[in-house]
């Protein structure tokens, strides 16, 4: 058994994803990657191989590029949730990763579900 945090952290990815992709077999994933400067959000088609949107703080137009805090993960839930819907897609499961669901992450998912994608 690994004590160490990064050990920690991809059992925790793991055991998450795992027991979602269980679940949701015909859903399409909101994957979350938070790095201790960006925040990154993929619709990805795990049948396909496919990333269908994405969105980061490092995208010029928003001028978001290394801010990490609430406010830039609300940006960027509504900035995905218009995106999904571009290419159609209205229903997903949400993997949080290994990261907890407080913060960061749940203001994301939140923004996300108030611009209309379910999950």
């Amino acid at each position: 058994m690994t004590t160490d945090r990064l050990g920690l952290f991809k059992r925790r990815r793991l055991r998450v994803r795992n027991k979602l992709r269980k679940i949701n077999k015909e859903k399409l994933r909101l994957s979350i990657h938070r790095s201790s400067k960006n925040l990154y959000v993929q619709v990805i088609d795990d049948r396909g191989g496919k990333t269908l949107a994405s969105a980061s703080t490092l995208e010029p137009k928003l001028k978001l590029g290394g801010k990490n805090n609430v406010a830039a993960a609300q940006k960027i839930g509504k900035l995905i949730a218009e995106r999904a819907k571009l290419v159609g897609v209205e229903e997903v499961y949400f993997d949080r990763g290994g990261f907890l669901f407080h913060g960061k992450v749940k203001a994301l998912a939140e923004a996300a579900r108030e611009s209309g994608l379910k999950f």
